[in-house]
């Protein structure tokens, strides 16, 4: 009845302001208060027929199309199409909220406005923050760009602590003890701990459908809300993550690690805390003193790893560059995950190798040559032009959707450390550092800040260079440099031609 009520005070609203008519008037020629015509149209009163058919005569509607319009919700179309932009549709509108909307033409007209002005002032933003960072790119200096990203901060965050804390380490360590969890740690042994130990009860949904989201911790019901059809391993990491997020809530564990920090952005304070659980979890899946001497033993070797411990490649890979115990220190390490196109999505410098905050990385790099041959390890010697050398290996990692790779996720998973510890790797004990300047392969940070001349595989200019074009000298690559070592260089140059009389 309650809904049947809204209904028709809505729809009679609506027609009213799309006659002009005040509510006043409304109210003088039906004959009852403007108060009351008010809760009419808000469905907190009901509509009596003898007045419901004198007000659809002044709006000059038919009983019967009034009738048949109730289940309607109507929607402005300018409204539905300004609702179709991305921004507008992260707000979860329900059509009785665009409905209730579209009955207000003022609130829709200064929505659009609102809204295209904000389009043009943010398009007008992105330009002059690319020229900003473009010119801060050319100046090459140490300090804080202005494309700086919260990400950007997570990682030094991470860096400047070593990717190491034992806080975290010793609380896994205890949940395991009060689990009895073994080394090969199961969903259903991660499910009990949750509801023994944090309160905490899955749900788990048969299947995603059209959505991505696979996990929603409700905290105050103390219920997990997970996609049943995630594969085993990337199951028990959300629920490992989970049981870190309610022991964080509980006992404020990620508070002292936070404590003094400050960042640039927002947003940097709550992403730090994300990966704090993700670190927790890789501590209660991974133990770091069976890991560790798991590691060493292997020498290194993650797929042998991952099978050990049945976690996935991608989880070892992570959790090997936490190995910064002083007892216990395992080899200083990167990690640097990218996709198909050679988008970073994530990067973490632990032997000082250094990867670009926003320009594309260096695609003779091995975690981008990993493509060629996705089905074996891609492993090299990097060089770069500074003099450093790093041992690379990387391997790409696939989770299909619906039976397809394209609907599905790919990345390449790099990992790596400083060539003089190579040796402690099995990957590399069929790639001998015998000659360093036959074997490693010439790399750099990006193409806009490479200071090689003659690499055969720039996409872009560099800015340490003049950029500058001979039409009779052609190099390999049109975007290297034209430089006065280069044979025949400053031979080749038009003559010029006497002025005719």
């Amino acid at each position: 009845m309650a809904e049947t009520n809204a209904a028709m005070g809505q729809r009679l609203r609506e027609l009213r302001l799309r006659r002009g008519l005040q509510q006043s008037e409304v109210a003088r020629r039906l004959k009852i208060s403007p108060a009351y015509l008010s809760l009419i149209e808000k469905g907190k009163r009901v509509v009596q027929l003898p007045l419901l058919f004198q007000a659809l005569e002044l709006y000059d509607v038919a009983v019967e199309d009034f009738m048949g319009s109730l289940g309607e919700h109507r929607v402005d179309e300018g409204l539905a199409r300004l609702l179709d932009e991305p921004l507008l549709r992260s707000l979860n509108l329900s059509e009785e909220d665009l409905a209730s909307i579209s009955a207000e033409p003022r609130m829709v007209a200064t929505i659009t406005a609102l809204f295209n002005l904000y389009k043009n002032t943010r398009s007008q933003l992105d330009h002059v923050t690319a020229s900003i960072a473009q010119r801060e790119r050319q100046a090459d200096d140490d300090s804080v760009r202005f494309d700086y990203s919260p990400y950007d901060e997570v990682t030094d965050f991470l860096e400047q602590h070593d990717n190491w804390f034992e806080q975290l380490e010793e609380r896994a360590q205890q949940f395991r003890r009060d689990c009895a969890f073994g080394r090969r740690v199961t969903s259903d042994d991660l499910e009990r701990g949750l509801l023994d130990q944090v309160r905490v009860r899955v749900h788990r949904i048969p299947e995603r459908a059209n959505s991505s989201v696979i996990r929603v911790w409700n905290a105050d019901e103390r219920v997990l809300t997970v996609s049943d059809d995630l594969f085993e391993q990337r199951l028990k990491f959300q629920l490992a993550h989970t049981i870190a997020l309610g022991l964080f809530d509980e006992e404020k564990l990620h508070e002292p690690i936070l404590e003094g920090y400050s960042g640039q952005h927002s947003e940097t304070r709550k992403l730090i805390k994300i990966h704090l659980a993700n670190y927790f979890a890789g501590a209660l899946l991974l133990p770091y003193p069976d890991f560790y001497r798991e590691v060493t033993r292997t020498r290194y070797d993650v797929e042998l790893l991952a099978q050990l411990f049945e976690s996935s490649y991608e989880t070892v890979a992570h959790r090997m560059c936490n190995l910064s115990d002083p007892r216990r220190r395992g080899a200083p390490m990167h990690f640097v995950r990218v996709d198909v196109a050679g988008n970073i999505s994530k990067r973490y410098s632990g032997d000082g190798i250094r990867f670009p905050h926003q320009d594309g990385s260096c695609p003779k790099m091995a975690v981008h040559l990993a493509f060629l041959t996705p089905s074996v390890i891609t492993k090299q010697y990097s060089a770069f032009p500074d003099g450093s050398t790093y041992f690379c290996f990387a391997k790409v990692v696939s989770e299909p959707q619906q039976g397809s790779l394209v609907k599905g996720t790919t990345h390449s998973i790099g990992l790596g450390t400083h060539a003089d510890d190579a040796k402690h790797f099995a990957y590399a004990d069929d790639l001998p550092f015998a000659d360093p300047k036959k074997m490693a392969v010439p790399v750099g940070t990006t193409c806009r800040f490479c200071e090689r001349t003659d690499c055969n595989m720039r996409s872009a200019p560099s800015y340490k260079f003049a950029f500058r074009v001979d039409e009779y000298t052609k190099k390999d690559n049109f975007f290297s440099p034209l430089v006065s070592g280069d044979p025949g260089v400053e031979v080749h140059k038009p003559a010029r031609r006497k002025p005719t009389a």
